[in-house]
């Protein structure tokens, strides 16, 4: 008895001194952060939809707040110039669930967006927006488009911002699009006519994401369900995640958000590949 005591006496001692011997781990994070007065580094177009009326509910639709201002805040910090357009030019309107003031209080918790709103250069950004096809791609770094329930109806089969999208994605530079602005990838081709997708993983606003807002509101909101639509399509695969979690992929340079809350995931993927090449 008094041996195994000593025996594991011994071996406790030993395992003490093993573990304080361990040096806890060190870890470090050094990210740019884009101070006041520094040069821009680089350029990014961001594109939204104009405001319109939805066939489904009859409401003014446009945008989704959080689809702009989370991935422009991204950008800022990083260092970037942006710019704004939209379809059709002129002044833009936030889907009125994704305003944090909005009496829903469905996006109260948006303060990031709420920052936004207080700023007189932002509120001047949406009241007077460039149309799409009067900007040069050559003049930007990347392409981001803005999500909202409006895309369902001004991005999806829209040839002018399809032709925009491609030349960014064919000139290998960053190539965004969030939420529903995924719509543009059912149906944008290629110069040599294949769709942009083929080959691709990406993903987009989700079936139980839809059934999730079609029961909160109690009727159907949207004409059709991208992903719905993306399985249909050959060599392409998209994916989803768990229900309103930040998702986002890069393949290539395609980058891909799958709602709202993934847009400043996209906007870091798209900020990470213009970093590795500017190295």
């Amino acid at each position: 008895m008094l041996s195994m005591f000593l025996i594991g006496s011994l071996q406790a001692q030993k395992s003490g001194q093993t573990k304080s011997n361990i040096k806890p781990m060190v870890k470090e994070e050094n990210q740019y952060v884009h101070f006041h007065g520094a040069p821009a580094r680089g350029k990014i177009l961001m594109v939204a939809s104009s405001p319109t009326v939805s066939k489904q509910t009859g409401w003014p639709i446009g945008f989704w707040a959080a689809e702009l201002t989370h991935p422009l805040h991204v950008f800022q910090e990083a260092g970037y110039e942006v710019e704004l357009v939209s379809t059709g030019g002129g002044k833009l309107e936030m889907d009125g669930y994704s305003n944090p003031t909005d009496a829903s209080g469905y996006s109260a918790h948006d303060v990031i967006t709420l920052g936004y709103m207080q700023k007189p250069e932002f509120n001047q950004m949406l009241a007077n927006t460039k149309k799409l096809t009067e900007v040069n791609p050559a003049d930007y770094d990347a392409i981001f488009l803005v999500g909202g329930q409006g895309p369902m109806y001004t991005f999806r089969g829209n040839k002018d911002l399809e032709k925009v999208f491609v030349q960014f994605y064919e000139s290998q530079k960053p190539s965004a699009a969030v939420c529903h602005s995924t719509t543009l990838l059912l149906e944008a081709k290629k110069s040599n006519g294949e769709l942009l997708v083929k080959g691709k993983t990406w993903t987009g606003f989700a079936d139980a994401e839809e059934e999730f807002a079609d029961k909160a509101v109690g009727m159907k909101i949207q004409p059709y369900r991208i992903e719905t639509e993306a399985r249909k399509l050959a060599n392409t695969q998209f994916k989803v995640s768990a229900p309103f979690s930040s998702y986002a992929i890069q393949d290539g340079n395609l980058i891909t958000g799958q709602q709202q809350n993934s847009g400043a995931a996209a906007a870091r993927l798209v900020v990470e590949m213009l970093e590795k090449k500017s190295k």
